[in-house]
């Protein structure tokens, strides 16, 4: 059981990394733009992990890690925040080539609005509680800048391509609070939370990875249009 933490990383990462040279995919040609997208984002979050971990709003079951910490957090952990989200981006990146019609496009205004609304009014509410508000808080700002200010043209097919995310995000999210487990891998202070829980989910962790994500496609998708332009030249 100590490597359960490491297993459920490299699952949701090996499919994924062996598809990427798919030859109606090659998503290996898009590694320049993804790496520094991912490697970015993951320092911020990684920062972000340090401090909620020495705050003691969550923490780690040493009954399903291998026992080498950087700082206070596992090297599971640490390669949660590059694996997940290249499974996660190479999924969106499928949808993106494969999916020609983009469903949700004449509704995304009204998706992020009331994804916006919902999660300022959420984090006022519960606004002591860190996970809870500083999670919403932050997803609730990038959500209005990307479509109020920078207006990406992605953020319809990003919320589409997200719906089919939220299954592998079960799974694995199940997994690491404890679905099928005596205890959890990953443990929530109760605290800094709402307490609400898809099976053994926090929802807090739906729009934490969303943040999470959304941020690694705002780079992932300016690098690669700085790389067509700069091809034309």
């Amino acid at each position: 059981m100590h490597y359960l933490y490491l297993f459920i990383n490299l699952f949701s990462l090996l499919p994924t990394l062996l598809f990427s040279f798919h030859p109606k995919i090659k998503f290996y040609q898009r590694w320049p733009q993804l790496l520094p997208s991912i490697l970015t984002v993951a320092v911020v979050f990684i920062v972000w992990d340090f401090y909620y971990t020495y705050m003691g709003v969550w923490g780690f079951n040493p009954s399903y890690l291998m026992g080498y910490y950087i700082g206070n957090l596992p090297i599971e952990e640490i390669l949660f925040f590059l694996c997940i989200p290249y499974a996660c981006l190479f999924t969106y990146y499928c949808f993106s080539i494969m999916v020609k019609q983009d469903y949700l496009k004449k509704s995304e205004k009204a998706i992020t609005l009331l994804l916006i609304t919902g999660l300022m009014l959420t984090g006022i509410f519960y606004y002591p509680r860190l996970y809870t508000s500083v999670t919403f808080f932050l997803l609730s700002a990038m959500l209005f800048v990307l479509q109020f200010v920078y207006r990406v043209s992605w953020l319809s097919r990003f919320y589409f391509a997200y719906l089919f995310l939220m299954i592998p995000f079960l799974i694995v999210n199940g997994i690491l609070t404890g679905t099928g487990l005596e205890k959890p891998v990953v443990w929530y202070n109760p605290n800094e939370m709402i307490g609400l829980r898809l099976l053994s989910i926090p929802v807090e962790d739906v729009f934490y990875g969303l943040l999470m994500l959304i941020g690694s496609v705002l780079l992932f998708e300016s690098l690669i249009k700085k790389s067509v332009h700069n091809t034309q030249l």
